[in-house]
C-alpha cells in the first residue's frame, strides 16, 4: 500500500510583551524615555515608547504559519492583527482590563508608562482557509493575577479538526505553575476529544528546572515536546507527528529597523515556531 505523506500545519507561539520593544542594551532603557517619550539611541538599537502595532503586524503578516497563539496582547489588537494576517481570530481576557478605554487610551498615548497596566489577552489566529469553530475560556488562577487558557476548535484549510489551547501562566519557580499547566492540559485534552490538540504559549517553567511537570505532561498526558530546556515558551503536541520541533528564532527575527537603520527590538520574548504533520 502507498504511503501518504503527512498534512503539514505551521505554528507560531509569541509573547508580545504588552506590544513593546525591549532593545538589548539596559541603559537605554531610561526614565526620561518613559516618562517623556524620548526615543534612546544606542549603537545598533533604540529604545522607542511608541505603538507599535504596525510593526508587530507587519512582522507576523511576513512569517509563516498557519496558527498562531499569542500571548500578554493588548486586547484591542485583535481585529487589526487578524485583518492584517488575513486569519480569523479569538481572545480570552487575562488581567487588568477593567475600564479598557481610558486603558487603551493612556497606552496608545504612553505604552511604557502604562506598560502591562494596559491590560492583556491571550489571542489564537488560524489563517484561511482555515477557521475557528468554537471557542472556550478557562480560569487557571485568580492570584496574584488572573490566568485564563483560550481553548479554540479549528478547522483547517484540509478540512482536518484540530484543538488548540493558548496559555500564559503564573511566573516560574513556583508550585502554583506546576498545577496550572497540569490542570490546563487536563482540560485541554477534554475539550480535544479525539481530535489532536496544539497545547502552547508561554508556560513560565523551564525544563531543565521543573522536569517534573513536563514529564508528566508527556508521559501521562503525551503532551511532546519541549522548546529546549531553558526555555518558557513551548508548542506541545498530541496526536500528531513533529516534523520540525519546536525552536526560538533569532533575536534579529523580530526587529525592524528605523529611518535612522538602528534596529527596533520587539518584545522580550523570541518567537517559537514548530511545524506538526496530520495524517
Amino acid at each position: 500500500m502507498a504511503s501518504h505523506s503527512p498534512i503539514l500545519l505551521a505554528a507560531l507561539s509569541w509573547n508580545l510583551f504588552h506590544g513593546r520593544d525591549h532593545p538589548p542594551d539596559p541603559a537605554l532603557h531610561t526614565w526620561r524615555s518613559r516618562l517623556l517619550r524620548r526615543t534612546e539611541r544606542g549603537a545598533t538599537h533604540a529604545q522607542v515608547n511608541r505603538p507599535l502595532l504596525d510593526e508587530f503586524a507587519g512582522l507576523l503578516d511576513g512569517w509563516d504559519w498557519q496558527l498562531a497563539l499569542l500571548q500578554e496582547v493588548p486586547p484591542r489588537w485583535l481585529a487589526p492583527l487578524a485583518r492584517r494576517c488575513a486569519a480569523s481570530g479569538a481572545s480570552a481576557l487575562t488581567s487588568r482590563n477593567s475600564l479598557a478605554f481610558l486603558r487603551a487610551a493612556l497606552a496608545q498615548h504612553n505604552p511604557d508608562l502604562i506598560a502591562s497596566n494596559e491590560g492583556g489577552s491571550n489571542m489564537v489566529l488560524v489563517r484561511a482557509p482555515g477557521r475557528i469553530m468554537a471557542v472556550e475560556r478557562m480560569t487557571l488562577a485568580t492570584r496574584p493575577e488572573r490566568r485564563r487558557m483560550l481553548l479554540a476548535r479549528l478547522e483547517l484549510a484540509s478540512g482536518r479538526p484540530l484543538a488548540v489551547a493558548c496559555v500564559h501562566l503564573s511566573v516560574p519557580g513556583t508550585r502554583q505553575a506546576h498545577g496550572e499547566v497540569v490542570r490546563g492540559a487536563e482540560r485541554a485534552i477534554e475539550f480535544a476529544g479525539a481530535d489532536p490538540l496544539i497545547f502552547g504559549g508561554d508556560l513560565n517553567l523551564r525544563p531543565a528546572r521543573e522536569p517534573g511537570a513536563f514529564a508528566e505532561l508527556d508521559d501521562r498526558l503525551g503532551l511532546a515536546r519541549p522548546t529546549g530546556p531553558d526555555a518558557i515558551d513551548h508548542l506541545l503536541a498530541r496526536g500528531l507527528d513533529i516534523v520540525e520541533p519546536p525552536r526560538a528564532l533569532p533575536a534579529t527575527a523580530r526587529e525592524v529597523r528605523e529611518p535612522d537603520g538602528l534596529c527596533v527590538r520587539l518584545s522580550d520574548h523570541a518567537p517559537v515556531t514548530a511545524t506538526f504533520g496530520m495524517r
